[in-house]
């Protein structure tokens, strides 16, 4: 609890911090100790201790999501100063201290906060909150002072098309979110041309469906209903009853965690027959377990998930990271807390690559980025136009199985070369 202890002045919700958005001990990542090099200390070189500034839903409705994006970020933390810290040319060995307070899933406080982050707490680096809408409004109060933000758990393409030159996008954009699912659907049923699209109405998934919406029109499908809900919408039953008339082939949208479950388990309770529902966010969270039997079946975009393998050359491995994750939160990762850690890896690299905390040297350093971490490939845009924009990686596509003994799993089921089942098609037949 040495780490907490430095952070309690920081924190609006110190208890709730203690139990769930840090680890309980510091734990390192294991194994790999080529890709993850320890500093040995010795007498020489000057230690600095370098401030990561950002803010976290402790409260809100985006907390369940936030709070493991922060656990993960914390993680690389500890992990990094319990290795020694970074060696840079410069003879400095930097460490590193979070700066965070709660945003409280809200706007208008996200950047309040973050303007106290740059202007009174002084942090050197930034790392954005979790969710596109709360990302892309802090973006300009980075930009305008200079600052390097990693965007870990923002996926809207928007927010790197103004012309912003110091912040960079973890996650695969917006834009590319559910358009695979699409393809998975007419590999498996060409017959299938009917599709609703319902989604949240918040700039996240309102870019991913508009992108799904112009390649579905370019694949020749037919869309049936596009329509958005608030995001604090509990009842999905009225529009359901309008679904149950128009009879689609699938379902796609979604939007969050907390409406993304609703939405399916109304679904189902309501004996809306589908033959394909792919969703945003919720799906791929383990907490969707909890909707018993409306889960099955259901697909799910995820950025990464805990049985992914890539051939890594910078950082842990899957299987290290998992461990290590699991040790420290007592829950297995989902990708958003993949998506923390991976935020830190990349500052790491370009920290390493740079050999300084010369801004200017960082940013061509991110500009250069061409790695591979465990959450996948990592490359940006450079272009004015859309600088920062993710380009390195694509999606995964879970759906929710029965496994032989009758228990409910995740299994991958695409991309074809990454599948740990195939799809159950159709997902279900739909009768409580």
């Amino acid at each position: 609890m040495k780490r907490l202890t430095s952070l309690f002045s920081t924190l609006l919700v110190a208890g709730f911090i203690a139990t769930s958005c840090a680890p309980a001990t510091a734990t390192p990542i294991q194994g790999q100790p080529d890709l993850l090099p320890r500093i040995e200390m010795t007498e020489g070189p000057a230690e600095k201790l370098v401030s990561i500034g950002f803010t976290t839903s402790l409260t809100g409705s985006l907390s369940q999501e936030a709070r493991k994006q922060s656990n993960g970020f914390l993680l690389w933390m500890d992990d990094v100063n319990q290795r020694g810290g970074l060696l840079l040319d410069d003879n400095i060995i930097v460490k590193f201290e979070p700066k965070f307070y709660d945003d409280q899933s809200d706007s208008n406080q996200a950047v309040s906060l973050y303007e106290k982050l740059v202007l009174e707490d002084n942090v050197t680096f930034l790392v954005s909150p979790y969710s596109s809408t709360l990302a892309d409004v802090v973006a300009p109060i980075a930009n305008q002072n200079q600052k390097i933000m990693i965007s870990a758990g923002a996926a809207s393409d928007s927010i790197f098309k103004k012309g912003y030159n110091g912040i960079y996008q973890i996650y695969t954009p917006a834009s590319k979110y559910l358009n695979d699912s699409l393809d998975l659907l007419a590999k498996k049923d060409p017959a299938a041309k009917r599709i609703a699209i319902i989604y949240e109405n918040d700039r996240f998934s309102t870019g991913v469906v508009e992108s799904l919406k112009n390649y579905a029109e370019s694949r020749g499908f037919e869309i049936v209903a596009f329509e958005s809900y608030n995001s604090d919408t509990t009842d999905f039953v009225p529009l359901i009853r309008k679904l149950i008339e128009l009879a689609p082939d699938a379902i796609f949208g979604g939007g969050h965690a907390a409406d993304g479950q609703a939405l399916a388990k109304q679904v189902y309770e309501n004996s809306l027959t589908v033959q394909f529902m792919a969703l945003l966010v919720a799906p791929a969270d383990s907490s969707f377990i909890n909707i018993g039997q409306g889960a099955i079946g259901v697909v799910g975009a995820s950025q990464w998930e805990p049985t992914v393998q890539f051939d890594v050359n910078f950082g842990p491995s899957v299987v290290s990271f998992n461990q290590a994750y699991q040790a420290a939160y007592s829950e297995e990762p989902t990708y958003h807390a993949a998506g923390g850690y991976a935020a830190g890896l990349v500052l790491e690299q370009a920290l390493l690559e740079a050999g300084s905390l010369d801004q200017q040297k960082i940013k061509a350093a991110l500009d250069n980025t061409n790695i591979v971490t465990f959450f996948g490939p990592i490359r940006f845009e450079r272009s004015e136009a859309s600088h920062g924009l993710q380009i390195g990686r694509k999606m995964i596509y879970i759906q929710w199985q029965r496994s032989p003994d009758g228990a409910l799993i995740k299994q991958i089921v695409w991309p074809e070369e990454g599948k740990s089942a195939d799809l159950i098609y159709p997902m279900r037949s739909n009768s409580p």
